[in-house]
């Protein structure tokens, strides 16, 4: 039985991972994303900031830039990038960095199944917060360290500064992105690592958690940034090391697989994907293509030029929504490259529930992204807007961990619990569960 099931929940009971509690005190996208993800299957998490408990905050994640509502002053507003991803968290604002907090917080683990942080490896030793410490309070504890470069190896890379971008280089991805030399490489038009890290921190949090129910034995998960890129570069490592080659930047096209390219519309731009033999027989009576020599995928992919040419004709003077209706007609792969005013009128999006609403505590009514996977008996979904600063300090310390009114307002005074709610918050609002559109 999950440790989180035995003590009471704030969370509503909803979704797979329902009675599993994590703790997260990660911050700035990679980490808190994997906490985002399990919470929105039903996991509880606790979002433990530490100071300051004023603007700027710990979690730079909160101001980023642009901020809701349009137009509010800053101590009023909240970032997107926040409300986006902290959706479904509960929030301790608390100073672990002194012995109260401290205690506070392994109070809290030893009630947890994982704890999720994303610190500069060596942090929490030097806080008395290592790994053996948390175990002798909690001995069945999953911890998923995030950082760019890994708890292990040389020190001067284990002890490097690192973002998004820094992954994307040093993973070998951002060597295969955008047009060929001399064209400078071409970073992804979002934070992609740290996503994706996100996702892996998540699952190897689950893989831990289901090994502990297993022993009762928790164990350490170390996830470097730059490593889950490097592992999903397809067989760059095996090109490499059997026949020495170094991958380049292919610009649009894909360096084995033809056709399979972006081509202009005449209103436009889509996407045709025909790599297989199949794809290729059906595309090239599509397109009025007869040469025979291109039937053979080793030829095709050395002259392309004319395939390149009759595809790009054949789009250039239709829509894209001409050309998605061949594409369905003919059994093809083809597709409009979409930007978020095309997935917004997309009815298929909306069958599917990938847009939903929620209430913020500092924004108000939002509509964003909805949840995915799609589970057939526990769906997931959103109970609640991204927390203020400190919204669930009282509830955290006196529900969960059993401080009396005296220890709490003691903790409050002494500043080892900080809050920053919105001057215009209304505290006793409380969203009706999964009253919202998709859902």
């Amino acid at each position: 039985m999950p440790n989180g099931s035995r003590t009471p929940r704030r969370a509503p009971p909803y979704g797979p991972l329902e009675g599993i509690r994590v703790v997260d005190s990660a911050r700035f996208v990679a980490g808190p994303w994997a906490s985002t993800y399990l919470g929105e299957f039903g996991a509880e998490v606790v979002h433990v900031e530490s100071p300051p408990f004023e603007r700027p905050y710990a979690d730079p994640s909160r101001s980023l830039l642009p901020t809701l509502p349009v137009g509010a002053p800053p101590g009023e507003s909240v970032s997107e990038s926040w409300a986006q991803y902290a959706r479904n968290k509960l929030s301790l604002g608390l100073d672990y960095r002194r012995p109260e907090g401290r205690a506070v917080f392994l109070d809290l683990l030893a009630r947890a199944d994982i704890w999720i942080e994303s610190s500069r490896p060596g942090t929490f030793d030097r806080l008395g917060l290592s790994d053996a410490e948390v175990w002798s309070v909690n001995p069945s504890l999953t911890i998923v360290h995030v950082s760019g470069f890994g708890r292990t190896g040389l020190p001067e890379r284990v002890g490097a500064p690192s973002f998004d971008l820094i992954g994307q280089a040093y993973s070998g991805y951002l060597s295969l992105q955008g047009n060929p030399e001399p064209e400078p490489p071409m970073r992804a038009g979002t934070a992609l690592n740290d996503t994706v890290t996100g996702l892996a921190a998540a699952t190897s949090a689950l893989m831990g958690y289901i090994h502990a129910q297993r022993t009762g034995r928790g164990q350490a998960v170390d996830v470097a940034q730059y490593e889950i890129f490097f592992v999903l570069l397809e067989n760059l490592a095996l090109d490499y090391f059997a026949r020495g080659v170094v991958r380049g930047r292919y610009g649009r096209g894909h360096a084995r697989l033809f056709p399979y390219d972006v081509h202009r519309a005449a209103d436009g731009w889509v996407v045709v994907a025909a790599p297989t033999a199949e794809s290729w027989a059906r595309l090239k009576r599509l397109i009025g293509f007869n040469d025979p020599r291109f039937d053979d995928p080793v030829y095709r992919a050395e002259h392309r030029e004319p395939v390149d040419r009759a595809i790009a004709d054949f789009c250039a003077g239709r829509s894209r929504q001409e050309l998605e209706q061949l594409g369905q007609t003919h059994d093809l792969a083809i597709s409009r490259v979409y930007d978020i005013a095309d997935i917004a009128r997309d009815p298929h999006y909306r069958a599917r529930g990938m847009f939903v609403e929620w209430d913020d505590p500092v924004a108000g009514k939002l509509k964003g992204a909805g949840v995915a996977p799609k589970f057939s008996e526990t769906p997931g979904g959103i109970w609640r807007g991204a927390p203020w600063l400190g919204q669930d300090n009282e509830w955290v310390v006196r529900t969960l961990l059993g401080y009396s009114e005296a220890q709490y307002r003691a903790l409050c005074e002494a500043k080892v619990l900080g809050a920053d709610p919105p001057p215009a918050s209304d505290r006793s609002r409380v969203p009706k569960f999964f009253e919202r559109e998709g859902l």
